[in-house]
């Protein structure tokens, strides 16, 4: 006979991790359990999920159950919502922020060059939402941009090292350094000859 409290938690997690609710049929299906000790679960979640208890709810809706928040939390949850979300990414914003990642610190010279076209705005706007930051100057005195603590954030990395191996694609540092004057030609060509192209 399956644990109630072990089947409770099961279905805890598939009521979290599904956006519809879920039939008793349907949780039983997937935790291979029968209807008494699916109900006896969902009774014990229901218990666990009493209003004032915390800030979810156990609801039965359009014959199945799922979460949902405590009115009480409404208020709360509209300040939260209201804010001014982060804007997705351009192409070009997410091609300048590929480049800051693996090749950083890094001018935007380079980048213009590597791209073919302007870096200027691109950069601009992961400045100001705080996807990359300064990180010092070049020996020519231009300002070098890395990746700041919002970029593994929102990637979920822990850190850089968990950024998917270039060696997977350019298994050789001679192979790398063949690919990057490859780019930089392209992106010359592109330009015209020149870093000065419009952005893209």
């Amino acid at each position: 006979m399956t644990d109630t409290a072990e089947l409770a938690h099961t279905i805890e997690a598939l009521l979290f991790l599904s956006t519809d609710p879920l039939s008793p049929r349907e949780l039983g299906d997937a935790t291979e359990a029968g209807e008494e000790e699916v109900a006896a679960a969902l009774a014990q979640l229901a218990e666990e999920y009493a209003p004032g208890r915390r800030g979810l709810r156990l609801r039965e809706l359009a014959g199945g159950y799922t979460f949902a928040t405590d009115p009480a939390s409404e208020d709360a949850a509209r300040r939260l919502f209201s804010r001014p979300r982060a804007f997705t990414l351009t192409p070009a914003q997410a091609e300048t922020l590929a480049i800051v990642a693996y090749l950083q610190p890094i001018s935007r010279p380079e980048i213009t060059r590597i791209r073919g076209v302007s870096a200027d705005s691109a950069a601009t706007t992961l400045l100001e939402r705080g996807l990359i930051e300064e990180s010092g100057r070049s020996q020519f005195g231009a300002v070098l941009y890395r990746t700041g603590t919002l970029f593994l954030k929102l990637f979920g990395l822990r850190s850089l090292d968990d950024l998917p191996d270039v060696a997977q694609w350019d298994p050789t540092p001679e192979e790398q350094a063949e690919l990057r004057d490859r780019l930089l030609r392209a992106g010359e060509a592109r330009a015209g000859g020149g870093p000065g192209g419009v952005e893209g």
